[in-house]
């Protein structure tokens, strides 16, 4: 989930417009803290207040919160968070996710490496897999369809762990490697048509799993693009057209300048898809 900013002030109003929207969708639960949330930027009030209204708006689901370190591993589980999402690690990672796993059960993660990443290797993978504390691994490539069909071999071996797609541009094809939930930033808008994707796909309708990935695909291509740190924006721009969040409370302090026109194409690709879906 992003964070609504105005100028370098978090939008409490438009943050709790947006949770309570969130709380009608069909979802099982969202991630805080994460990158798309800005976690690691976030002063420490800021993240108790994110996850405060959060776990106030989604009292039945799950909560998943990225973590770097104990510190914001504890903070997540005093805010009731269910689960830490670890952000990647290259100095000893087996040992750092022990030490989250102390505090949460651990989704690992294989984030691409311009966003702050770290390219572990196969057997660093299987270590982790390996933990009892780590349930899964979610797997964001961003554009390496090889790397994630990699990763999904090795993870069909441990068929107690989660395979999570963080796939934004190529989804529908993570569901068909093996990945059996999605924790995506573009979920953060148009999330009925993505969870709708998800379901075709479990239930084994075809055509509207083609159809869903047609749009969706659209949505990612419109939203993940140069820039790639302006999709925390863009995600707010597409909730704001869809009527979710006030038209002035997009703002990403630490994401890239966009221009106008760019917002344009995002509220454009957003009416395309409702009309479509």
């Amino acid at each position: 989930m992003p964070v609504p900013f105005r100028g370098r002030t978090l939008a409490e109003d438009a943050q709790q417009a947006y949770a309570r929207w969130m709380a009608t969708q069909p979802v099982p639960g969202v991630a805080v803290w994460a990158h798309t949330g800005r976690g690691p930027h976030l002063s420490a009030e800021e993240r108790r207040l994110v996850l405060s209204t959060w776990r106030t708006a989604l009292p039945g689901k799950v909560i998943v919160a990225g973590a770097n370190s104990v510190e914001m591993a504890r903070a997540a589980k005093a805010g009731g968070a269910d689960a830490l999402l670890a952000f990647p690690r290259g100095n000893d990672p087996v040992h750092y996710h022990q030490a989250l796993g102390r505090e949460l059960p651990v989704l690992a993660f294989y984030l691409y490496q311009a966003a702050g990443g770290v390219a572990y290797d196969d057997n660093t993978i299987r270590a982790l897999l390996e933990l009892p504390q780590v349930i899964g691994i979610k797997v964001a490539t961003l554009d390496s369809v090889m790397t994630f069909q990699r990763i999904a071999e090795i993870v069909r071996a441990y068929p107690d762990k989660l395979l999570v797609t963080g796939e934004d541009r190529f989804l529908g094809y993570s569901l068909m490697m093996g990945a059996r939930a999605a924790l995506v930033g573009m979920g953060a808008a148009l999330t009925d048509l993505q969870a709708r994707l998800l379901a075709a796909h479990a239930a084994g309708d075809g055509a509207t799993f083609l159809r869903l990935s047609s749009v969706v695909d659209a949505f990612g291509v419109a939203t993940f693009t140069k820039p790639l740190e302006g999709y925390v924006r863009r995600m707010l721009w597409a909730l704001a057209a869809d009527g979710v969040l006030p038209a002035d409370a997009c703002d990403d302090p630490w994401g890239p300048d966009l221009d106008a026109d760019e917002r344009a194409v995002v509220a454009g690709v957003v009416r395309q898809a409702r009309a479509v879906a």
